[in-house]
């Protein structure tokens, strides 16, 4: 008998976002990720179309790392009738744990919100799904351990290997009928603050690699330079500087930035506040999981005593009415939601404002609007005029950039029968392809959202 698999590319395919890839087989059907759409309008409103195969069918959930991109639907899919095991990583799960929570406590805040100020077009305004959705889902989730072969079925097994990125972020290689599939996740850099190297590959027959950065080398600026200039303006201006970031790695390497440089006495005294109820918990699993990372557990902990945590949401309100200079560090990454909204709100028509803008930003988010130099922004449902000054770090990122990536892909003993380019845009899915195809003389393919590519084995 004939073994074909059908790859149901469902996410991040075309776009970055969204990453979810069903492989349907003889023996099992298994989805890599289970992410949500973000940036433009076209892309969130695929969220909340009905999962494209039968959830019920599907027979495990394998993740690459906890970040919303990659973990944020899972909850819509058990809401469809998703019931069995979500496997990941110990640090992915708990950070997956912690992201599903706050995603759905700020959909339930900003349905509720849209209904009291009226500014939606449905009504009433729902959530995408709820806190207890969110819970039932994590009821699911099972660790696995890393560099182990586990079987699932007579000719199905997968191993976890890490790949940076993120704290748990892993590469999954998948052997079905001795055909080894590699679904890269999103690969990190060769020299991370907190993090060691991402490991390679060795082998790969179909090859699922990220392209973020396919088109772009990161540039070489100096962190440690913007930040300390960044800081001595906001001390001269009694101004506020406004660092939106991601709550999981982007959050803690800021910090770790900011502590190395208090203690060189780089920067003056100034007050730092922590605004990010998702990244206060993820501080806890920095603690939790101390082996996945370089920080040692008495430098974390007196790195902890510089910053001033934020946990209660009046005491936001407190700091932004506070009238002296102070940096805010607050979620969301991509100004998308969370606290960093309120912040912005009442703080970016003011001049004296430097927002600092500290990694990737989609198409269609907030945060690639300011990096565009929109003249304004709008926020529950206002628009605010944008006097601020925006700058932007782009050293800090935690994907691979091109030639990251094709280092990470030279490791493999033989060129796979196809590579699969996923989780980019446009411009930079077609550079990577043609670097990829020139260098190792490979089957590159830039699936669209939706195709289903049958392989024979």
């Amino acid at each position: 008998m004939e073994n074909k698999v059908k790859i149901h590319f469902l996410g991040a395919s075309g776009t970055v976002t969204g990453s979810k890839f069903l492989l349907e087989t003889p023996e099992l059907n298994i989805l890599i990720d289970c992410g949500l759409f973000q940036g433009v309008k076209s892309l969130r409103k695929l969220n909340w179309k009905n999962f494209p195969f039968d959830p019920a069918a599907i027979d495990l959930i394998l993740l690459t790392h906890g970040h919303l991109d990659h973990t944020g639907y899972l909850p819509r899919l058990v809401k469809q009738g998703y019931k069995n095991a979500i496997l990941g990583t110990p640090p992915t799960l708990g950070i997956a744990g912690v992201i599903l929570k706050d995603s759905a406590k700020i959909q339930e805040e900003d349905a509720e919100r849209a209904n009291k100020e009226e500014y939606s077009k449905h009504q009433p305004a729902l959530p995408l799904y709820s806190l207890r959705d969110a819970e039932k889902t994590i009821g699911l989730f099972k660790n696995i351990e890393l560099n182990e072969w586990y079987h699932v079925s007579e000719n199905i097994k997968y191993r976890y290997q890490t790949n940076g990125h993120i704290l748990g972020s892993t590469f999954i290689e998948l052997d079905i009928y001795k055909k080894l599939f590699v679904f890269s996740g999103d690969v990190g850099r060769d020299k991370d603050l907190l993090l060691e190297a991402p490991k390679k590959p060795e082998w790969a027959d179909y090859l699922f690699l990220e392209s973020t950065y396919g088109d772009l080398l990161h540039p070489k600026d100096d962190s440690d330079e913007i930040l300390i200039k960044a800081i001595k303006d906001t001390l001269n201006q009694k101004g506020n500087l406004i660092i939106p970031s991601f709550a999981v790695e982007r959050l803690q390497g800021i910090m770790y930035k900011l502590y190395l440089l208090i203690k060189k006495n780089k920067i003056p005294e100034i007050p730092i506040y922590i605004d990010s109820p998702m990244g206060n918990e993820v501080l806890g699993l920095f603690e939790s999981f101390s082996k996945w990372h370089k920080l040692e557990a008495a430098e974390f902990r007196k790195m902890l005593s510089y910053f001033n945590i934020i946990t209660l949401y009046r005491d936001t309100w407190k700091t932004i009415d506070e009238n002296r200079p102070k940096v805010v560090i607050a979620g969301s990454g991509m100004v998308t939601g969370g606290r960093v909204l309120t912040y912005l709100r009442y703080l970016i028509n003011k001049p004296e404002t430097t927002v600092l803008l500290a990694g990737y930003q989609a198409e269609g988010t907030r945060g690639r609007q300011l990096e565009n130099g929109a003249s304004e922004i709008k926020i529950f449902g206002k628009y605010c005029p944008v006097r601020a000054k925006i700058l932007k770090i782009e050293s800090l990122s935690a994907h691979a950039d091109q030639q990251e990536l094709l280092d990470w892909v030279s490791a493999i003993k033989k060129i796979p029968e196809k590579v699969f380019l996923i989780h980019g845009e446009p411009t930079a899915l077609d550079t990577l392809r043609v670097k990829i195809k020139d260098l190792y003389k490979c089957e590159v393919t830039i699936p669209a959202l939706d195709d289903i590519i049958s392989l024979k084995l």
